[in-house]
Order: structure tokens, then C-alpha cells, then sequence
């Protein structure tokens, strides 16, 4: 929520609008719910030119063959049901029948095929493209349409990530859309999906507006599920409302023109203590570390990083950098996944005497240890950054903090350039990308955190492994020896508050991202 990300004609013009909505009478909005964010999106086009509020709005409008549960697994969306061949080469989904697009038109096969297509080209500009051409995770060999109902897709090798990577949010869910989204010459026009709500408005750096679907299909279940289960519209229309200060947030979200925002944690006893409005904190698959260079001189010491490790009191450090809301997670397995078993529980005890002991035993001599932290708006990169100082300055390390901006913070993490850095990661659901965020060739790139043979073999092994047992096999011995190597400390996933007037029901958040389907008046 900074302001100076925005031009200042945009930032006046947002914050008038949010002083409007929170004068105006919430009976007028009564067929409407409203919901504030922090940025405009970038685009309407699922999957290009994006980011986590963009993809948070463009979900509600498209859907894809399969989509996420809460858990983390992968359900079938417009897909009635998926079939993978033995060999695991080849995926035949079979498609919902009925399924109708916002222009009307029932979707088919082709209009799978026709998406796909875009998608490959490489002038659409889709975020995913390097993961499904051979560059990335896997490369598809073909894609046919035996009939209207059915698509088949083969792949160059096993993978157990396949549908993970489809159901992306930053992917675009892979959203099938109909050819009139695009224009004649092939730009982008606007979404025309087979999501809840259908396109209406985009007021660039004001607010997009969807009406509700009539012809909308809902994917089954009597609750959300992830990106599956009930989707159904409660409202006539949706409003995303661009809202950069907090200060309005709140005044709208008690004035009931504002129905649900994310909001400042500053803000969150005050409201908590307020009856017209009530919170979510839903935990996300963020993560939010400690890094280290493993290469340091003085990092490069495995029990240096075990003697840091010892000397930080895990839980007081999540309490206060999240204002009472994160749990602890020691584990790459964010805390909802299928595969977070009790073993993923297990993370570093808080021993001071020991932290010292192996401060001896590394040979520690007082040098400067620099913690590097920024002080982005929903991260706790700084404030964690102040506790583990002192917590470290507490057993005798000569701990420094450099704060930086943002875009200096990310080029010295992707060059390699710290020695601690006080960092959070994007979600990933699925154990293996999570695991892959972090781990790798440091010489091939340098951003990777965790340099290891040993938990390089086995992330390999679960991206083609699909048994669920086996996986989990793998995973408990990943979190294992990342505990024994400690190439990073994890904290706590994110979890991030959000603010939801009194007059409303049902609305909840995935993954950082409003849910606006099943919310509806309350009673």
C-alpha cells in the first residue's frame, strides 16, 4: 500500500473515490459488494502482463480444466474428470457438459484447443509458456480433440506437477476462453470466460466492475473448495475498488461502503474489537525465511547456521512480526498441505547455551553478520529483521540490519549478494515447486539458497513421482535434511488480515485472494 507507487493524479483520484464510498448510505451498494485493493490490476488477460491482484481479480471471471483445493491437491474444474495413462504421458480430460461462456456459447473441445494455442504463441506473452515447451517443467508434445467433449494432451515425460502447473494462479488458472476475447487482429479485447461473474468495466485506476452470470455452472459442493467446490454469485454485481491507504480502508469497511478489504496490521486490534466489522486471517502458502549464503566465509560453516538457529526463539519472532496472526512453520510444506504431516512440525529448539557452544565450535571471532530486510506494506521482512538482530547481538553475534528498497532487496537476492537476508516466497502449493523455489545449481543461479546433491535428487525424484505415499516419503526426508544442512530458516506462512463489513456473509480468501462467490447478504 505505498503511495508512491502510484502517479499523483491516480492517488487523488483513488482517494477521493474511497472517501466517497465511505460517506455513501450502504443501502445504496445493496446489490453490489464491494471490495477494496491496495493497487490496480495490470491487466484483464489471465496469465500475461500480471500480478497477485490482478490474478486475484481475473479468477472470478475464467476457469480452467482443473483448479486447487484448499489442501493444495488438484481437482477437475471445466474438466468432468481426469485420466492419466499409464506410462503418465498422456492426460485425457473429459469436459463438463453445459458449461456456457458470458457470451452464451457452450464451450467445447475446440475452444480448449483454441486457448491453448494462444497461449503457446509466444506473442501472447503468457507467464507460463517456459514451463509447458520444454524449457521448464515439462515440454507437451500434442494436444487433440477426439470429440466436443473430450481433449487429450501428451507430454514429453512423467510428471507429478503437471496439473499443479495448469492450475496456477499466476498461470491464469490456464483459463479456457472463447476467440471473441481477442479482437480481429488478434489483441486482447476482454475476458470472455465461464467464471461467476462476466466483465462489465474497467475504469483504469478506479475500479473493475463484473455483473453476475445467469448461465453460470457452478462446479459442484455446497462450500468453496480452493478455486473448486460452490462458486455461485450471491450479488448482482462486484466492484474491485482501488483503495491505497489504509486509513480509508478502514473508514469504508466501517461505514459498510467498503464489504471486504485486506488491511494494515496496525489496523487489526482496533477492528477486532469492532462489531460491524469481523476478520480473516487465512493462512496462504507464502513463505516467509531466513536466508542463508551458504557460500559466506563465515556461513559457509554448517554450524554457524545451526548456532543462528539455536539462538532464535522461533515463535516470539513470528508473534511479533505478525502481530499475533502467523503460526509457526518450520517446515517448506506450507501448514494446509496434504503432505504437511506431524513430522513437518519438527524445527529448531531455542537453546542460547548451545547457540553459543556452537559459536565456539565454528570458530566465531565477532565479525559483522549483515541481515538484509526491506520495509514493503504485508511483508515482515524488516520487523523480523529488528527481533532477530537483538535475539543474535543476545548470544554474542556482531548482527547487523541493511535495509534496502524492494527492487535493490530482490537484485541481491538474485545475484547471491548477502550473507542473511530477511525474505519471503510466493506460494506454492504443491511441496516440490516450493522446494524448487530455493534449490538448485547456485552457479547456474545464483539466487538459489539450497546447493545440495543429496535434496537435489530427491526434488527430482517428487516432481515425477505421483504416489501419494512415496511423495510423502520424499518430503519427510527433504524437510529432514534441510533441518540438518539449515540452508534457511522458515518462519511462518503468510497470513495476511483481511476486513469484512458485518452486512455481508460467506466472503473468504485463498491464498491471499478474495473469494467473492457465495458471499451474500447477510441474514
Amino acid at each position: 500500500m505505498k503511495i508512491r507507487h502510484f502517479p499523483l493524479i491516480t492517488w487523488y483520484r483513488t482517494l477521493a473515490l474511497a472517501l466517497t464510498l465511505a460517506l455513501a448510505p450502504a443501502a445504496v451498494l445493496a446489490d453490489r459488494l464491494t471490495v477494496a485493493q491496495p493497487a490496480d490490476i495490470r491487466s484483464t488477460n489471465p496469465g500475461v502482463n500480471r500480478d497477485n491482484t490482478t490474478d486475484g481479480v481475473v479468477m472470478h471471471m475464467v476457469e480452467g480444466l482443473v483448479g486447487y483445493r484448499n489442501n493444495g491437491s488438484v481437482a477437475p474444474l471445466l474438466a468432468k474428470s481426469v485420466q492419466v495413462s499409464d506410462d503418465g504421458l498422456t492426460y485425457t480430460f473429459t469436459l463438463r457438459k453445459g458449461v456456457k461462456f458470458h457470451n452464451g456459447q457452450e464451450m467445447t473441445s475446440a475452444d480448449v484447443l483454441w486457448s491453448w494455442n494462444r497461449y503457446m504463441d509466444p506473442h501472447t506473452g503468457w507467464r507460463c509458456l517456459s514451463d509447458f515447451d520444454g524449457r521448464g517443467i515439462v515440454k507437451v508434445t500434442g494436444i487433440s480433440a477426439p470429440d466436443a467433449g473430450t481433449v487429450v494432451m501428451t507430454i514429453d515425460h512423467k510428471s507429478a506437477v503437471f496439473l499443479d502447473t495448469l492450475a496456477r494462479t499466476d498461470c491464469g488458472m490456464t483459463a479456457i476462453l472463447h476467440k471473441d476475447s481477442v479482437k480481429p487482429d488478434g489483441s486482447w479485447d476482454k475476458p470472455i470466460g465461464t467464471g461467476p461473474f462476466q466483465f462489465k468495466e474497467w475504469k483504469r485506476g478506479e475500479y473493475v466492475d463484473m455483473v453476475a452470470f445467469p448461465g453460470y455452472q457452478s462446479p459442484g459442493g455446497d462450500k468453496p473448495d480452493g478455486y473448486v467446490g460452490a462458486k455461485r454469485p450471491g450479488f448482482d454485481e462486484l466492484r474491485f475498488v482501488v483503495v491505497p491507504d489504509p486509513s480509508s480502508v478502514k473508514a469504508g469497511l466501517l461505514s459498510g461502503a467498503l464489504d471486504a478489504a485486506q488491511i494494515a496490521r496496525t489496523d487489526f486490534a482496533e477492528l477486532r474489537q469492532d462489531k460491524r466489522v469481523h476478520l480473516e486471517y487465512p493462512q496462504e502458502a507464502a513463505k516467509h525465511v531466513l536466508l542463508f549464503q551458504t557460500q559466506d566465509p563465515l556461513l559457509s560453516n554448517v554450524k554457524m547456521r545451526q548456532a543462528i538457529a539455536a539462538a532464535l526463539d522461533i515463535p516470539q519472532i513470528v508473534a511479533a512480526a505478525s502481530e499475533g496472526i502467523g503460526r509457526v512453520n518450520p517446515s517448506a510444506v506450507y501448514a494446509g498441505s496434504a503432505y504437511h504431516s506431524a513430522l513437518h512440525d519438527r524445527g529448531y529448539q531455542y537453546d542460547p547455551a548451545r547457540a553459543q557452544q556452537l559459536l565456539k565450535e565454528a570458530g566465531y571471532q565477532g565479525q559483522e553478520l549483515v541481515i538484509q530486510a526491506n520495509k514493503r506494506g504485508h511483508v515482515p521482512s524488516y520487523q523480523a529483521a529488528v527481533i532477530v538482530q537483538a535475539m543474535l547481538q543476545a548470544v554474542g553475534v556482531n548482527a547487523r540490519i541493511e535495509v534496502l528498497e524492494w527492487a535493490t532487496h530482490l537484485d541481491r537476492f538474485n545475484t547471491g549478494k548477502f550473507q542473511l537476508s530477511s525474505f519471503s516466497y510466493s506460494s506454492r502449493m504443491d511441496p516440490a515447486l516450493s522446494y524448487e523455489q530455493f534449490s538448485g545449481d547456485k552457479a547456474k543461479q545464483p539466487r538459489k539458497v539450497w546447493d545440495d546433491p543429496r535434496a537435489q535428487e530427491l526434488i527430482d525424484r517428487s516432481f515425477e513421482e505421483s504416489d501419494p505415499a512415496r511423495r510423502q516419503a520424499l518430503f519427510d526426508q527433504l524437510h529432514e535434511l534441510m533441518l540438518a544442512q539449515a540452508p534457511m530458516i522458515m518462519l511462518y506462512n503468510g497470513s495476511d488480515p483481511w476486513g469484512v463489513n458485518s452486512r455481508v456473509s460467506g466472503f473468504t480468501v485463498f491464498e491471499g485472494k478474495p473469494r467473492a462467490w457465495e458471499t451474500r447478504p447477510a441474514p
